[in-house]
């Protein structure tokens, strides 16, 4: 376990899945907090709001678009956790402009930021950057295919981080997470989908394409491999896939969840969800060699372990998802 005792920290997108993960492991672990947390006028909490009231936490609402704002918020920090970013494949198919804008130039805005106060910049990417394996395992050096403008986006912002590396000597890691999955993920993502579909008692689940493959990673492994990262030098100007180097269909996915839930459904397919031909991703699985060679780091929870805590999870927040809607 790394010291992170008294060391400031800021995690942008803070209030997200992998983010608010990550956040609890580092106040658990000492470290001092600060959260840049996207401006809503609503007042809503999201998963931080635990440390409204505790105090353990620096709240700080702002825009990574917003350059003056991520260098207010940069400063005093020792590292930053970039993980703040557009993310809904389907989404981007609508706005790409809105990806580029904050992918790109939000990550250009933080890099620019960590180069000024001095901190050490760990950036978030993502498997969906390689594309349909042309080799597996996928390792680093696979090519980088952008078959959505999501990937496409995510890729620019990569090189806009590493570029600060080579052309600044600011120290980044980049750090790839497969499929992350786990308590408080949206319903955009496949295993929310299917057990809150499972969970408000459908008898059908309706999915797009069941023959994909993906290599899905626990939430707290994925986040342990965020502070490893952060703290192994030999990662400094590196990429490191965060996988479990196992895969599964999305079919078999969804019997898996069936099992998990202990409910009985039966899979279909659903047009609507379907990605647009030449956009689908039909095999992703890791090569996590670099990330355990480099910092040490390993998956620890298998996928059965974390499908239950999943389910669990969903089963219990149920009120938080419409199971009926498909949700981009």
């Amino acid at each position: 376990m790394n010291d992170w005792n008294g060391k400031r920290v800021l995690v942008t997108g803070a209030e997200g899945f992998i983010g608010s993960t990550l956040v609890d492991l580092l106040v658990q672990r000492g470290a001092r907090v600060r959260a840049l947390v996207h401006y809503k006028p609503y007042a809503e909490r999201g998963y931080l709001a635990p440390y409204l009231a505790s105090g353990e936490v620096e709240m700080s609402a702002g825009d990574v678009r917003d350059a003056g704002r991520v260098l207010d918020a940069v400063d005093g920090c020792e590292t930053v956790f970039h993980l703040a970013a557009l993310i809904g494949i389907p989404y981007s198919y609508q706005s790409p402009e809105a990806y580029v804008q904050t992918n790109v130039v939000g990550t250009q805005n933080v890099a620019a930021a960590c180069l000024r106060h001095g901190a050490r910049l760990v950036h978030t990417s993502t498997s969906e950057v390689y594309g349909t394996a042309i080799t597996a395992p996928i390792s680093e050096e696979h090519p980088l295919q952008p078959q959505s403008p999501y990937s496409a986006s995510k890729i620019g912002a990569d090189m806009a981080a590493l570029s600060y590396w080579h052309s600044f000597e600011l120290p980044v890691t980049v750090v790839r997470p497969f499929n992350t999955y786990g308590p408080r993920q949206s319903a955009r993502a496949v295993i929310p989908t299917i057990l809150a579909q499972l969970h408000s008692g459908a008898q059908e689940i309706r999915l797009g394409s069941l023959t994909p493959t993906r290599d899905f990673t626990y939430a707290t492994d994925t986040a342990e491999g965020f502070l490893a990262a952060a703290t192994a030098d030999r990662a400094l100007g590196e990429v490191l896939n965060l996988g479990t180097g196992t895969e599964i269909s999305i079919g078999d996915l969804a019997r898996s969840l069936i099992a998990a839930s202990g409910k009985d459904a039966e899979v279909v397919v659903d047009p609507g969800r379907l990605r647009p031909s030449g956009s689908e991703v039909e095999r992703l699985l890791s090569d996590n060699t670099k990330a355990r060679t480099l910092t040490g780091w390993q998956p620890r929870i298998s996928l059965d372990e974390g499908l239950r805590l999943t389910s669990d999870w969903v089963a219990a927040n149920l009120g938080a998802f419409a199971p009926g809607r498909y949700q981009v």
